[in-house]
C-alpha cells in the first residue's frame, strides 16, 4: 500500500490515501462495469506504464478495494474485480464524473475516449426521474466505429457495448457533439440542422434523449467570483 499519508484522523483523508494516487480512481472507474484482465485495463488506460498499473493494482488490493480472481478456464487467466467495499464507490464515481463533466471543454488531439468512458457517461448523466413511464432504446454510433446501446425502461437504464437491432433511434455524432447536446450548448434541432448529429428514427427521440441525459451547467466565473 502507498506510504503516503496526510497525518489526519479524517475519513476523507483516508479515502484519498486509498484512491487518491494518480490513476487509482480511473482503475476503479474501469472496474465498475465488471472484472477485467491486466491487458484490458492497459487498453483502457493506454498512457499508464505497466509498472505503475501493477503498483496501483497491488495498492488497491491491499486496501481491500479490489481482488484478483482466477478464471475457471484452460488459460487460467487472472482478472481484477471490485470487492463489496470497492463497489461502494460506484455511485461516488458516477457523481464525481458528472461534477467533472460540467467543466469539460473540447477533447485534445491525444485525448482517449474509450468504450467504458462512453458507457459510464450515459450512466453518469442519466436522469431517472425524467424516465418514469418511458420505454425507449437508443443505439449510439461514435466516431471510430464505437457502437453501444442504451435501454431505458420505466426509470431504469441499461447500457452495453454493441448495436441493438430493435433500437427506436440511432444517434450518430459526427464529432465530439454528444457533450454539447447533453449540456444544452447544442439543441436537438440545431444538431440535426447543422449535420453535427445524424439520427435514424423520429426526431422526437433525439429531443427525448436530451431530456433523459443531461449535464448541468457549470458555474460561471467573472474575475474569480462565482456567478449563480
Amino acid at each position: 500500500m502507498s506510504s503516503r499519508t496526510y497525518g489526519q484522523f479524517c475519513g476523507l483523508a483516508r479515502a484519498l490515501e486509498i484512491i487518491g494516487e494518480r490513476w487509482s480512481l480511473l482503475i476503479v472507474r474501469d472496474l465498475v462495469l465488471g472484472p477485467k484482465r491486466f491487458t484490458e485495463l492497459q487498453a483502457g488506460l493506454p498512457k499508464i506504464p505497466a509498472s505503475t498499473l501493477s503498483a496501483r493494482l497491488n495498492e488497491l488490493e491491499q486496501s481491500g478495494v479490489l481482488r484478483r480472481r482466477l478464471l475457471p478456464q484452460l488459460d487460467a487467466a487472472v482478472v481484477y474485480e471490485l470487492t463489496e467495499y470497492g463497489s461502494e464507490l460506484d455511485q461516488i464515481v458516477l457523481d464525481l464524473g458528472l461534477w467533472g463533466a460540467r467543466s469539460l471543454g473540447r477533447p485534445g488531439a491525444e485525448d482517449v475516449f474509450t468504450m467504458d468512458s462512453a458507457i459510464l457517461s450515459l450512466y453518469t448523466t442519466f436522469r431517472s426521474e425524467k424516465a418514469k413511464g418511458v420505454q425507449v432504446t437508443y443505439e449510439l454510433r461514435y466516431p471510430g466505429e464505437m457502437v453501444l446501446h442504451a435501454i431505458v425502461e420505466d426509470g431504469a437504464l441499461k447500457v452495453a457495448e454493441g448495436a441493438h437491432p430493435g433500437a427506436d433511434a440511432v444517434i450518430e455524432p459526427l464529432g465530439p457533439y454528444i457533450k454539447d447536446l447533453l449540456s444544452g450548448d447544442l439543441t436537438a434541432a440545431d444538431a440535426t440542422r447543422t449535420g453535427k448529429i445524424r439520427i435514424e428514427g423520429a426526431f422526437e427521440y433525439l429531443e427525448l434523449f436530451t431530456e433523459l441525459f443531461h449535464i448541468p451547467a457549470a458555474p460561471k466565473m467573472t474575475d474569480g467570483i462565482v456567478v449563480r
